[in-house]
């Protein structure tokens, strides 16, 4: 297990987008879109000094759009089944393709992303793309594929609804249709037929509005109309195919794959592709984003991921905390439900699915993000990941078009985000049209995320919750204060965060089990550093007397000192 990663999540068409019209629904012409180009040496060595160690460019490979692109060769995408004016980034297109939008120069568009790939590099930062295996868009064609390799679909049987060699599953004599207008404003409708079951596991030929109606469902060998029958030897085309994706972008030079859906795709095929991938590419990463915490194990151990999403865990816990639905003592449960595989589980507050820290769905404040991304920095080993734009307390409130307000930035549709748009300032990143407040809250980010790349115990040590000795009394809160240590062989950290809207000058119990635990010495004075504002304290760290700290409001501390 490498150390701990930190990771920089950026949409990539909207990172570079300045036009600032943000008309809704607005084309490319109107609302204009970032580009590769954007992420010059000075913007990546500001993603950089964030403490970031790998960037994720969310958007490289080639998705549906309704941005017509046939000038270049590229096949036209159907308006009635593509959502949003820009698309998906995950209804992908053609996995051997890198998309357009984010090119300046269409057809050298695989060369400005080799050249991506060099500058972030050279940057030090690795580099995660997303890999959609679950589905692709419903008009999916590849015009860049490799010579000799066979296009998605090409040699399937449409006349079965389901053999483990098709690509897709087919209703043999039925047409697609869905509860929206197939036709929209083109010339003729969508005309799909046989019809394909729909990304979402929708196994009919209709599609309502509410489902992935943009994507189909790909088959690797599992019959779902027959109780999830699996068939898996031979091993399934679909199989082979993906494996070749995967090996083409590592070939590239990409040091891991964010897979969307990862646990709608059996764990088998995890298990057959990933090792042979990391054979020819040892240090490349997987993460999973999977839902399912009773799945977990198998996508480790058997799928051979080394990340999954901790969503249904930390994430949600530290969300209800924050916005006052769950005590701070829940947090608790989250390492005692997986303790033996935390490690493996990525901590966020935000990604392109979920709501905007500050936006009037979550906690409508940036401020009171501090103390959740506290814990989620510093809980484990695992990596942790942040949204471009949360650093900075964006809103994610505008409403952009097929994206409707929502607390979301869109992923649907051409648009310019203010704060990234006003923190890169034309390439200067002079902070010139930043407010106070947000410069105030990219430093604590900058702060905590360099703690995390730094500190060896925060990187490498081990974590051990306070909580069970610090119950309710007058000077400790644990419905609004969390408490735990991490702990390497000479250095210890005491984090308390504080997720009230008043400051708190708090006792904490330090437990006898700690100092014969970690064979620490007790001391009635020592000195400790606060990590997150560099001022020194005198503290008592014994069993015996507690440990007074003094935490702001919406914020937190990380004391260090020596023990032994």
């Amino acid at each position: 297990m490498q150390n701990k990663p930190i990771i920089y999540q950026v949409f990539t068409r909207l990172f570079g987008s300045d036009k600032n019209v943000n008309q809704p629904n607005g084309d490319r012409n109107v609302n204009g879109c970032g580009t590769m180009t954007a992420f010059t040496p000075a913007a990546l060595a500001e993603i950089k000094a964030l403490g970031a160690t790998h960037i994720w460019y969310t958007g490289i490979i080639e998705h549906a759009t309704q941005t017509d692109y046939s000038a270049y060769g590229i096949t036209h995408d159907h308006h009635a089944v593509v959502k949003g004016k820009a698309g998906s980034a995950y209804a992908i297109k053609d996995y051997y393709d890198v998309d357009p939008d984010i090119a300046t120069t269409v057809p050298a568009r695989m060369r400005e992303f080799e050249d991506l790939l060099l500058r972030s590099h050279r940057a030090n930062l690795k580099v995660i793309i997303d890999f959609v295996p679950n589905h692709v868009a419903r008009q999916y064609h590849s015009d860049a594929c490799p010579e000799g390799v066979e296009d998605l679909g090409a040699a399937d049987d449409t006349t079965k609804h389901f053999s483990a060699q098709n690509n897709f599953y087919y209703f043999p004599g039925e047409q697609f249709q869905a509860d929206f207008d197939l036709q929209q404003d083109e010339d003729a409708p969508y005309i799909e037929n046989p019809a394909r079951a729909t990304g979402n596991d929708v196994f009919s030929s209709f599609a309502g509005h509410n489902d992935w109606y943009e994507t189909v469902k790909l088959n690797y060998g599992v019959d779902y109309t027959a109780g999830r029958v699996t068939n898996f030897e031979p091993i399934p085309s679909t199989w082979e195919k993906m494996l070749n994706i995967l090996l083409f972008w590592a070939g590239k030079g990409v040091d891991g794959f964010r897979c969307d859906m990862a646990e709608m795709v059996p764990a088998e095929f995890w298990g057959w592709a990933i090792p042979q991938v990391k054979a020819r590419y040892e240090s490349i990463i997987f993460i999973a984003e999977v839902y399912n915490p009773a799945e977990y194990h198998r996508y480790i151990y058997d799928g051979h991921f080394d990340y999954l999403y901790d969503k249904v865990g930390l994430y949600d816990t530290l969300r209800a905390v924050t916005c006052g639905y769950a005590n701070a003592s829940a947090i608790t449960g989250c390492w005692q439900a997986l303790d033996d595989i935390r490690p493996h589980m990525l901590s966020f507050l935000e990604n392109h699915d979920e709501q905007r820290l500050a936006s009037d769905f979550f906690a409508g404040n940036p401020l009171k993000g501090r103390a959740p991304m506290l814990v989620a920095a510093t809980f484990s080993t695992g990596p942790v990941m942040l949204y471009f734009g949360q650093e900075l307390g964006e809103r994610g409130m505008d409403s952009e078009g097929f994206s409707g307000c929502d607390g979301r930035t869109t992923i649907f549709d051409y648009w310019t985000v203010d704060t990234i748009s006003r923190w890169r300032n034309k390439g200067a990143f002079d902070g010139s049209r930043l407010t106070p407040q947000e410069i105030e809250l990219q430093s604590f980010y900058k702060t905590l995320l360099n703690l995390c790349s730094n500190e060896i115990a925060i990187q490498q040590g081990e974590f051990y919750d306070l909580m069970y000795v610090n119950p309710p009394s007058e000077h400790f809160n644990p419905n609004k204060q969390y408490a735990f240590l991490r702990h390497s062989e000479r250095t210890t950290l005491l984090i308390v965060a504080n997720f009230d809207s008043e400051p708190a000058a708090i006792d904490v119990q330090i437990p006898e089990h700690v100092f014969k635990f970690y064979r620490m010495n007790k001391r009635r004075r020592l000195r400790a550093i606060d990590l997150l504002t560099g001022k020194a304290h005198s503290i008592c760290f014994t069993s015996e007397l507690p440990t007074h700290v003094e935490v702001p409001a919406y914020g937190g501390v990380i004391l260090k000192f020596k023990t032994i």
